[in-house]
Order: structure tokens, then C-alpha cells, then sequence
């Protein structure tokens, strides 16, 4: 299966999209995505403070001094996680196939020239994301530059 992300432009905003297929249950996998303590070794600034349900916050640091929050829009057990943060929409949705599920994980945003950037983020966040789903523990690949690479020439970006 293809990991990599694909671009697309949608309501005057950008929308990344990756697909991941997993060998366990849509229970098994949301509950890897959303559980605190996973959560906060796969998505990026979390903190693992969150309120799981629909109007319910995700808190994040930076690192750097900065805290935020993000507003959970959506969150429909076993299949649909969605939230945002700042000004950006993270959709996830779990769909049961075959012997396991398929994941959409979708990132809209405003900035076409951040695409790479966030693109090569997200990749890197997604395979610790089915390492965790996978019993494995989470090891970070020495590969942004390379991924920043290929996804600017996949989106054709200068």
C-alpha cells in the first residue's frame, strides 16, 4: 500500500490525505489513536491532557513556551476523530475492510507552501502511529529531508 500523502485543493483551503491500512479492528486502532498516552507519542505537541467527546478540548506545548488548545468536532466511537487546532481541521476515520481497517487521516489547511512541510510531518507522525497499533515501540526515522523532497516535487512546489 502507498503511505504517501496526496494534496488536494478543496474550498479555497489545501487538504492533505493519507491512507494507512491496519491488520486489527476499528475498536483496536481508535482506541490507539485516541488514547491519551498513545496519542502523545504519535501526534505532534500533544500533551495527553484531552477530553474525548464531541465539544471536548486538546491541550498542546510547543516545547518552545507556547500552550494551545484544540476543539474536538467530531468523536464517534470506533470511527471518527475530528478536531481543531488553531485554524486547521484534522479529520480521521476508521472504515472496517477486509481482515482489518483502513484509515483516512486528512489535514486542511490555508498555506499551499507549508505542503511539504506538513506532508513530511504527518508521514513521519503516521508510521510511529502504526508502529504503535503494531505492539512495536516508536522509532523516529532520520527521514524528513527526504520526505520534505518528495513531496515538493510531488506537489510540483517551487
Amino acid at each position: 500500500m502507498n503511505t504517501y500523502g496526496t494534496l488536494h485543493k478543496t474550498n479555497g483551503r489545501y487538504a492533505l490525505r493519507f491512507e494507512r491500512f491496519f491488520s486489527f479492528t476499528p475498536e483496536d486502532v481508535f482506541q490507539d489513536i485516541t488514547n491519551p498516552s498513545s496519542f502523545s507519542q504519535w501526534y505532534p505537541f500533544a500533551t495527553g491532557e484531552m477530553e474525548l467527546r464531541t465539544g471536548g478540548k486538546i491541550y498542546f506545548d510547543d516545547g518552545e513556551g507556547s500552550t494551545y488548545e484544540g476543539i474536538i468536532t467530531e468523536f464517534i466511537k470506533p470511527h471518527t476523530f475530528e478536531f481543531r487546532e488553531v485554524n486547521d481541521l484534522l479529520q480521521i476515520s476508521l472504515q472496517e475492510e477486509n481482515e482489518g481497517c483502513r484509515m483516512v487521516f486528512t489535514h486542511t489547511f490555508d498555506e499551499v507552501e507549508m505542503a511539504m512541510y506538513v506532508a513530511a510531518g504527518w508521514h513521519r507522525c503516521l508510521d510511529a502511529l502504526q508502529q504503535l497499533v503494531n505492539g512495536q515501540p516508536v522509532k523516529w526515522e532520520d527521514n524528513a529531508a527526504e520526505l520534505r523532497a518528495f513531496y515538493k516535487e510531488a506537489f510540483d512546489l517551487k
